[in-house]
């Protein structure tokens, strides 16, 4: 991997709320958007969009779609390689 993608990592995980996205899908292992939105009090969902585009990109998370619904999960590979703490292990 680059050096620009591991700069893209640290910075999808370099803010609070997706730091704390991440940690809810180390636990939860896949939780869906209201889910999610319920779990870390965020209201509004553009807000929640906003924080879930950077770790989409970066490829520390991943989504799955079933209908109208979107499940995100972790890409423990990304973590194991970047930020092997958030695994806890």
């Amino acid at each position: 991997m680059t050096d620009d993608y591991a700069v893209k990592v640290y910075k999808a995980l370099g803010e609070i709320t997706r730091l704390q996205i991440v940690k809810a899908l180390v636990k939860q292992r896949e939780l869906a958007c209201l889910e999610m939105a319920e779990l870390l009090k965020i209201t509004a969902a553009s807000t929640l969009t906003h924080h879930l585009k950077p770790l989409l990109e970066s490829g520390v998370i991943a989504v799955r779609k079933e209908g109208t619904f979107r499940y995100y999960r972790i890409q423990r590979h990304v973590l194991e390689q970047y930020a092997p703490y958030l695994l806890g292990e």
